[in-house]
């Protein structure tokens, strides 16, 4: 049988018809298909993670608080999501996070820095100098008394205040 370019247009054009459960990949990735070209058979090198804005969250979960149990696998097949999405979506929700819907960047935290952190490191600094000017200064004053032990010389007793100790 010979087909004519108008026959094989039709059949290019022709999708194939989906159950009542299915569907459609385009719907769920958001942009339509041009029925004249084909799709492209090639998966991407990097699986893109999905990012779900809060209204969606609180749309789905809304429409699962409304409908069955039987009901809430139809949604989450029609919407492509997992049953641990909405467990963890109605925890944002319940624990009264006001931005708990809302996508959050992945990967380490920065660390919050304390204002009095540059204080602290000057400080630290400084009592790491007078430390060493302090032990500078008691090997002189060993070396003075072992003079003083050497040539003879009495040396009067050194009066210490409380505030010393």
């Amino acid at each position: 049988m010979v087909f004519t370019g108008i026959m094989k247009k039709e059949m290019e054009l022709a999708s194939p018809e989906r159950s009542e459960g299915e569907r459609s990949e385009p719907s769920r990735s958001g942009g339509e298909t041009n029925s004249m070209t084909p799709a492209d058979p090639e998966v991407e090198s990097k699986a893109k993670r999905r990012k779900f804005s809060a209204a969606y969250k609180q749309r789905i979960l809304d429409e699962a608080d409304k409908s069955g149990p039987g009901s809430i696998a139809g949604l989450l097949r029609r919407e492509g999501l997992y049953s641990s999405h909405l467990n963890t979506w109605r925890k944002q929700r319940e624990s009264g996070e006001i931005a708990g819907l809302e996508p959050r960047k992945r990967g380490k935290k920065p660390a919050v820095r304390n204002p009095l952190a540059g204080e602290v490191d000057r400080l630290t600094r400084d009592n790491q100098r007078l430390q060493k000017r302090l032990k500078q200064a008691e090997i002189i004053i060993d070396v003075q008394k072992k003079l003083c032990d050497i040539l003879g010389l009495t040396v009067p007793p050194i009066e210490r205040n409380e505030s010393d100790e």
